[in-house]
């Protein structure tokens, strides 16, 4: 059917009206595009100063009729929002501090004092997340391979992984000897066969030092 029509259109008799509507056409597509002209981009960079507050874009906004941005397009409301939890968003942990960040986690999560966490820590790493003993002990709490898999840890040199295995292996201590810290710590060390074989802290040089530096740090 449209084909006919463009034939007659185009065919002597008719190619001076299809001139004249070709013409009319082309007004109204410039007269509707003209009309429908996008709303200008803002800047994202700019200045904070310009920001506006949650408030005054309501309060802006309110004078805009809401029939007003389907009838006349070329109607703008602009605005940006922000909260001061979103301004300081962008500011980058370091690595210590997405450790400490993990360590209050855990430590809130398996009821033990965060301090004592951070003094074990410093003890058995000095918060180096890829240390490694010559005995095999890794990461940041120095679990040894058997007992990171007995803690259901896959890779002990993730942080996260490696904290919560090392806070849930002091909590079991505590949780053994009744809160008492000393012989929890000297259990970390030596391992609670040693502590119960001697019924208190062993005789070795090292598990005396270590529970001494870390009761130091954390008292």
């Amino acid at each position: 059917m449209f084909s006919s029509m463009l034939q007659n259109l185009l065919n002597s008799s008719g190619q001076a009206n299809a001139m004249q509507r070709a013409v009319q056409m082309n007004s109204y597509v410039h007269k509707y595009n003209a009309q429908w002209q996008p709303v200008e981009k803002r800047d994202v960079t700019a200045p904070n100063s310009n920001i506006q507050s949650f408030d005054t874009v309501l309060k802006n906004s309110a004078s805009v009729k809401f029939g007003d941005l389907l009838t006349k397009p070329e109607t703008k409301v602009t605005a940006n929002l922000y909260t001061a939890q979103a301004n300081g968003a962008s500011a980058h942990l370091t690595p210590r501090q997405k450790i400490g960040e993990i360590v209050s986690r855990m430590s809130k999560k398996h009821g033990v004092d965060e301090k004592l966490v951070n003094a074990v820590i410093k003890q058995e790493s000095g918060f180096n997340p890829n240390a490694k003993s010559r005995v095999g002990a890794m990461g940041l709490m120095q679990l040894m391979p058997s007992t990171a898999k007995g803690l259901g840890v896959t890779n002990p040199m993730d942080p996260e992984q490696n904290v919560e295995g090392g806070v849930k292996y002091l909590k079991s201590m505590l949780n053994k000897y009744n809160g008492n810290i000393i012989l929890a710590l000297a259990a970390y060390n030596a391992g609670p066969g040693a502590v119960d074989k001697y019924d208190g802290v062993p005789p070795y040089k090292e598990t005396q030092n270590y529970v001494r530096s870390i009761l130091s740090t954390y008292l």
